[in-house]
């Protein structure tokens, strides 16, 4: 569970900005994204096969820049 200990004297916007910062480093919130509907197994292939692809290129590209 994600959590912010509010610090004396600390502004309610301030330790709500932390509190955001630390969800997105946790990946809370692309996590409630990907669970918010059912996806088929064929659609969840094509993803990672696709994910795959793109990670893969881009791999290749940065190697030939080197």
């Amino acid at each position: 569970m994600t959590g912010v200990i509010v610090r004396p004297g600390e502004s309610f916007e301030k330790a709500l900005r932390r509190f955001t910062k630390t969800c997105e480093k946790a990946g809370v919130l692309s996590d409630v994204k990907k669970n918010q509907r059912f996806e088929k197994p064929s659609e969840e292939r094509k993803r990672r096969l696709n994910q795959a692809i793109r990670k893969g290129i881009k791999e290749r590209a940065e190697a030939g820049e080197a």
